[in-house]
């Protein structure tokens, strides 16, 4: 296409320099045409909005800066977002985060043109670097039946959006694994080489489910602290040695303080690059968050980060996503959302703008 606009271009150009018909009469010199540049990749910037059903569930509610009600996910859309990123548990109680539910959310980001993540935790709740804990269902499975687990509950999940017209553009296979996922088959350090092995296995068949059901679909490994490079080297070597299959290398990204956020952007930054040099992969910083009530500094942070993902050479930046910005009012606890406690953004989330 840009070839074709490009020799039309040249071709108009020309017959503007023509001043006169053969005959004599004055022709008018056409407008110049603006040949647009080749598309790039297209950057994503979203949110985490698992907790918006649960939220609703209870009456809260969701408003623009003029304090007009919206639903959540279109709100996102309309302070800039484009991605929608969605937890799923195995077997929870109560329900939010299973199937049914990560089904619903997903129909409202399709309808609305949002692009769609999709994380699987692999537990029947939250799976994190502190806790990688087996549904109660896998308690007594043995590695090949954990494998077999992953398989059908990645298989199934993802049959499911596909009956319903919904095509994620990338599926995590696990949750800020920074010891592996699945413990203690799958915990990387315990035993160090032959658990390293188990959790790369878990990861290909993880992997090979994916690609079973959405071909298309890039499949992230996803660490938490992407400010620190020991960690990551750590964890892509020895998942490089065992034969792990992914695409994109995904990160959680949250300053440990306000007034450090720079410093920690400049240390993910320094990882990020390592890690495309080092394995060839793209990466994407998949959560940040900061303190409500520090909305300026919260600006800075993300307008900084998405500046210095966006800026990776070769478009291997993929995005950056705030996780669950629509919490407020001390909500489960979370106080890095991004919404005063009238349920408005505040002025951080100007920077998906």
């Amino acid at each position: 296409m840009f070839k074709r606009l490009l020799i039309l271009a040249c071709f108009l150009a020309m017959l503007g320099c023509k001043k006169s018909k053969p005959g004599g009469g004055n022709v008018v010199t056409p407008p110049p045409v603006v040949v647009p540049p080749p598309p790039s990749a297209s950057f994503a910037k979203g949110a985490d909005v698992s907790w918006t059903t649960q939220q609703e569930s209870v009456g809260r509610k969701f408003y623009n800066a003029a304090g007009t009600e919206m639903e959540c996910m279109a709100l996102m859309k309309s302070l800039g977002m484009n991605t929608i990123r969605l937890r799923v548990w195995v077997n929870p109680s109560p329900a939010w985060n299973n199937t049914a539910d990560v089904l619903a959310k997903a129909i409202r980001a399709k309808d609305l043109g949002m692009r769609i993540m999709i994380n699987f935790h692999y537990s029947d709740s939250w799976a994190d670097p502190g806790k990688q804990t087996k549904p109660a269902a896998w308690a007594s499975l043995d590695q090949a039946g954990l494998r077999a687990a992953i398989t059908t509950h990645t298989t199934a999940v993802l049959n499911e959006l596909k009956r319903n017209n919904i095509t994620p553009e990338w599926v995590q296979v696990g949750n800020e694994t920074n010891d592996g996922m699945l413990w203690p088959e799958g915990r990387a350090s315990a035993n160090s080489n032959a658990n390293m092995a188990n959790f790369a296995a878990m990861i290909n068949v993880g992997y090979d489910a994916v690609k079973a059901v959405f071909p298309q679909a890039r499949v992230i490994v996803h660490l938490s602290n992407g400010w620190n490079n020991g960690l990551f080297r750590w964890m892509f070597d020895g998942l490089r040695t065992h034969g792990a299959k992914y695409d994109v290398i995904g990160m959680s990204l949250y300053p440990a303080t306000v007034a450090g956020w720079a410093t920690t952007n400049a240390q993910c930054l320094e990882n990020m690059n390592d890690m495309i040099a080092r394995y060839n992969k793209e990466v994407m910083v998949l959560e940040v968050g900061m303190p409500w009530d520090s909305p300026t500094e919260c600006r800075a942070f993300l307008n900084d980060i998405m500046a210095k993902t966006r800026g990776i050479a070769s478009n291997k930046g993929l995005g950056v996503l705030y996780w669950e910005p629509q919490s407020y009012g001390n909500w489960q606890g979370y106080t890095l959302g991004a919404f005063d406690n009238s349920g408005r953004p505040t002025l951080a989330l100007d920077a998906f703008k």
